[in-house]
């Protein structure tokens, strides 16, 4: 059952078409991992939903609350942890969260506050002003309000961002301790990894559309062919490389990541791996590598964008349809 429910959302800046028309459901009790670079959408979506912003055109219903027509109700719902720390400089960790604690009418305010410090490892900066936090332990401090107050609509907007690896690992199972609690959770990424390992449905945005939601492992299973060879030639792709490559029966799909990097997505790639090497061999083609694989939630972003994550221009591709 969606407990939000977003209908055609769309928000400009000026000239600027932030979100286009995004229509998707939040599946009560569900981690969505909405995935995209910066200025994909994201947290402009996360943004209105929690009416911090006015929507352009469209709406949402939260917990069957209009966000336009019941902006009280729906925050009632909702906490957010924002990507960018919301810190008064000269406040303490255990003062910010003891005084979110008492405002979210948490019970034992102070002992709550003592033991979510502890366990994010902030105990012994719980004094320092926050100015003088690093960028990780303000991540820590902002994702840390959410996990006190336990709404029952959690929003977090690149959680781990500025957080070291321990650091991802403790907060990803925080995440999923409040799902496992009851919280359904909204959860902002660019982070390949992130979102595969905590989303129960992913949904890729790009220049402020959806693109698709689903599950990773459906998403995985949807890329054309079952593996994927990368090869990195030692010089830039010619067309009679890609055309050769194209001809190869059993090649369901091909694309240039690079000029240099061709992406081959097929079946029993490790039969038909010879024959592709033999093939660039015999016109000529120098292979700087060559790695096989199972569709990952990369190739997905590039099947469904025609980019990589990391990267901001677009990446032309070559069909074999």
């Amino acid at each position: 059952m969606a407990i939000v429910s977003i209908k055609g959302l769309t928000k400009r800046y000026g000239t600027t078409l932030a979100v286009d028309h995004l229509t998707l459901n939040v599946e009560e009790g569900e981690i969505l991992g909405l995935l995209g670079p910066n200025g994909a959408g994201k947290s402009s979506t996360l943004l209105m939903l929690s009416t911090i912003i006015k929507p352009t055109e469209g709406t949402a219903e939260v917990g069957g609350f209009d966000i336009r027509k019941h902006p009280y109700q729906t925050r009632e719902l909702i906490g957010i942890a924002f990507q960018e720390p919301k810190l008064f400089w000269v406040n303490t960790p255990w003062d910010i969260l003891t005084w979110h604690a008492k405002v979210c009418g948490v019970k034992n305010p102070k002992r709550v506050t003592e033991e979510m410090l502890k366990e994010l490892n902030l105990w012994e900066a719980r004094k320092k002003y926050s100015h003088e936090l690093s960028g990780g332990m303000k991540k820590r401090v902002e994702i840390a309000k959410v996990l006190i107050q336990r709404p029952k609509i959690a929003i977090v907007d690149e959680p781990t961002a500025q957080i070291d690896v321990a650091g991802k690992y403790q907060i990803w199972d925080k995440i999923r301790s409040l799902r496992d609690d009851g919280s359904t959770i909204i959860l902002a990424t660019n982070e390949l990894s992130e979102a595969d390992r905590l989303s129960d449905r992913i949904a890729i945005m790009y220049n402020g559309h959806l693109r698709v939601c689903d599950s990773p492992r459906n998403l995985k299973d949807s890329i054309p062919g079952g593996d994927v060879i990368d090869i990195k030639l030692e010089a830039q792709a010619e067309a009679e490389t890609v055309a050769k490559l194209k001809s190869i029966e059993g090649i369901v799909d091909i694309a240039l990541v690079k000029p240099e990097h061709v992406r081959l997505y097929l079946n029993r790639a490790e039969k038909m791996l010879p024959k592709i090497m033999r093939i660039l061999s015999d016109i000529g083609v120098g292979i700087y590598s060559i790695n096989m694989k199972e569709p990952s939630l990369d190739d997905v972003f590039f099947h469904y964008t025609g980019t990589e994550l990391d990267e901001s221009d677009e990446i032309p591709s070559v069909s074999s349809n």
